[in-house]
This record gives structure tokens, C-alpha cells and sequence, in this order.
């Protein structure tokens, strides 16, 4: 990220960005009712509906970030999005037209190959 280690104010700006959803013009915060606790299935369903959401955006040309940093202060963004406290708060996604020059859009995650780590039983090669 061309951050120096030793360059604290910087690190902490990038830390911050984090907290201001990478100052995306839309953060969308995911919650589910308290009523649906324990929620183990309502956090697989809303995982897979901000998946599918961020899916729909880089379709069309947006941005999107998934990121649980942006609701860290919970009852900030609670307050400035008016959400009752029958809601729980899961995550965010960060939504915007990407910046290519911003270096966080240059990282490429490298990937260990599936066949590196994963084991398949009962299907057949042919």
C-alpha cells in the first residue's frame, strides 16, 4: 500500500478509512430481527444475500466492500441510520464506482489452488 511501517499517521488514516467505509457515497448495513435468535440460519441467509447483493453491484460497474469495521461502533451507526434496537447488526457493505488509481484497488489476493487443499470423495474423474 506504499505505507512505511514507521509511518504511523498514515497507517492510522488507513485504519480509519475502515471505520468511514472507505468513504464510499452508500454503506448499506445489514441487520436481522432479534426475534429470529439464536441466528445461525439468519446469518447464513444474510451472508448469502450480501453476497449476492455485491454480486448485482459489480455487475454494474459498482464497487462493494463487505466490512464488519464499519459497525465496530454499533450504536453510532444504530443512532445516524435510525435502526431499531429489534434489529441486530450483522455487517456493512461499502458501495461506490471503484477508484483504480487508489492502491487498495491494485492488491490481487493470491489463491492456493483448490486441488492444493481440497479432497474430493465419491466423484468420479471421467
Amino acid at each position: 500500500m506504499g505505507i512505511a511501517r514507521d509511518d504511523k499517521e498514515r497507517r492510522q488514516d488507513w485504519v480509519m478509512r475502515g471505520f468511514r467505509q472507505f468513504d464510499a457515497p452508500v454503506s448499506i448495513v445489514m441487520t436481522y430481527d432479534k426475534s429470529l435468535e439464536p441466528a445461525t440460519v439468519s446469518h447464513f441467509d444474510l451472508g448469502a444475500v450480501t453476497y449476492g447483493l455485491c454480486l448485482a453491484a459489480w455487475t454494474r460497474g459498482l464497487g462493494t466492500v463487505i466490512n464488519g469495521q464499519g459497525i465496530m461502533q454499533s450504536a453510532v451507526v444504530r443512532e445516524h441510520a435510525n435502526i431499531p434496537d429489534t434489529q441486530v447488526i450483522m455487517t456493512c457493505i461499502a458501495m461506490g464506482y471503484p477508484n483504480e488509481e487508489f492502491a487498495a484497488n491494485q492488491v490481487k489476493s493470491r489463491r492456493t489452488p483448490n486441488e492444493d487443499i481440497v479432497t474430493y470423495v465419491g466423484f468420479d474423474d471421467d
